[in-house]
């Protein structure tokens, strides 16, 4: 006999094993951190099969799935060149993928877990170097590699413009393939008509083909480097002091932002949270951008940045940083997105959150954030060289401008829906007219989920 989890877990890889890799394709393992996570998952498939005879007396027809290893925090992101090294050098291993899956391995990276844990530039920058490292280690041994990439809406999670973001990647990690996960509300927003579809199929196309033949340009030299390792470092530790350091933080968080609420409004595919612990940690990517999303704040695709960047143009690099603004792919792609995020953020509507529904106690912690959201405006412009925030997108200003008349009343709406709802937490009219507040404001600002 073995415990309910074990026999769950068993009984998954039989019914995978009598499926076949024709129905299933990939077996992804999230937090991924070690090479054992692997061949664990491929000892439990070789068990499943029973030599081509299912446990259950059926035959096993397919082959086995090919094993992903998704590399998700910060520290798993920094190991995961090593991870693919060790795992290529195991003789079984490394023929296994070039007889079974055509010397092949696929790797994920996940922008969600990277950017909760260290705010989304100290992410963008690990994920470049993760991606790099990958490569370089399936180049090695000779096997042909596809990145597999976890993005979610939000810019806080990894999204943007696919185009941009295809083309911004290191060079070298796209040859010819690339795999992307399209979640939440995007799938509604690029498939949901045909033409869409058909649209969104072209950009992904373009991107790959010409990522392929003409690769983006690496940083033209290593003090780039070294200055996107200084402007990572400062970014880390000031988001990281605010959301994990401060005590006050996550009650503030609870606070201003809706984010109490959205567990009972089933709106979500899986929980809130990972465990039940009530700390930032265990809280899913989803609902942290979302919450923040919904106040304007969007406090977690820019929180940091503009301590980065303020910090190595205080030491006398502001030319450099505006060199690799327009000469290197990357950083220009990721600097773009950011200002994006700031374009849609709204600061005096943040601000009536906190002046209705926090306590006045903590009211100064928001007080900084809003100081630090101007800051990093201020040195996102000095960057880009712009006299205002998406001075280069017309057509981003425009949308954003036409929504407005609809999306302020809905947040002042949402502010006092809230108010009330915290005195009275069981009243269900509330809980619905909430529910219709957040649709219309996810609506609004587009990059939520």
């Amino acid at each position: 006999m073995v415990p309910p989890e074990v026999k769950e877990v068993l009984d998954t890889f039989c019914v995978a094993a009598e499926l076949g890799s024709d129905s299933l394709g990939a077996y992804v393992i999230s937090m991924a951190s070690a090479a054992s996570d692997v061949l664990t998952v491929e000892l439990l498939q070789k068990h499943a099969r029973l030599a081509v005879s299912g446990e259950r007396g059926r035959p096993c027809p397919g082959g086995t799935l090919r094993v992903v290893p998704l590399f998700e925090t910060v520290k798993d992101l920094r190991g995961a060149g090593s991870v693919i090294r060790k795992l290529l050098s195991i003789d079984w291993y490394r023929e296994h993928v070039i007889k079974n899956h055509n010397s092949h391995q696929e790797v994920m990276v996940g922008y969600s877990d990277s950017g909760k844990d260290a705010g989304r530039f100290t992410a963008a920058w690990e994920l470049y170097k993760a991606q790099e490292d990958v490569v370089a280690a399936c180049n090695e041994y000779g096997i042909k590699v596809t990145l597999f990439h976890g993005r979610g809406g939000s810019v806080g999670r990894g999204g943007g413009p696919t185009y941009l973001a295809i083309q911004s990647q290191p060079p070298g990690s796209v040859m010819g393939t690339l795999r992307s996960t399209e979640q939440g509300e995007m799938v509604q927003a690029k498939f949901g008509l045909p033409q869409t579809a058909v649209r969104q199929l072209e950009i992904y196309t373009t991107a790959v083909l010409l990522a392929t033949l003409r690769p983006p340009l690496p940083p033209r030299e290593e003090k780039w480097r070294n200055l996107m390792e200084e402007i990572s470092k400062i970014s880390c530790q000031c988001y990281r002091s605010t959301v994990y350091e401060n005590p006050e933080f996550l009650a503030y968080f609870h606070e201003a932002t809706p984010q109490a609420e959205l567990g009972f409004l089933n709106i979500g595919s899986r929980p809130t949270r990972r465990k039940s612990s009530v700390g930032i940690g265990h809280l899913r990517a989803i609902p942290w951008v979302f919450a923040w999303t919904q106040t304007r704040f969007v406090l977690p695709a820019w929180l940091g940045v503009g301590a980065g960047l303020k910090g190595v143009c205080e030491k006398g690099h502001t030319e450099d940083i505006k060199a690799m603004y327009k000469e290197w792919p990357f950083f220009q792609c990721t600097i773009d997105l950011i200002e994006m995020v700031l374009g849609k953020a709204d600061i005096n509507i943040a601000k009536h959150y906190d002046e209705v529904l926090v306590s006045q106690s903590r009211r100064e912690l928001g007080a900084d954030l809003r100081r630090e959201l101007l800051t990093t405006e201020k040195y996102v412009l000095v960057v880009s060289g712009h006299e205002k925030l998406s001075e280069n997108n017309k057509s981003l200003q425009r949308l954003i401008e036409s929504r407005l008349p609809y999306l302020n009343p809905i947040n002042m709406l949402q502010v006092e829906i809230l108010r009330r709802l915290r005195r009275d937490d069981d009243n269900h009219k509330l809980r619905d007219a909430l529910l219709i507040t957040i649709n219309g404001i996810a609506a609004g600002m587009r990059n939520t989920g």
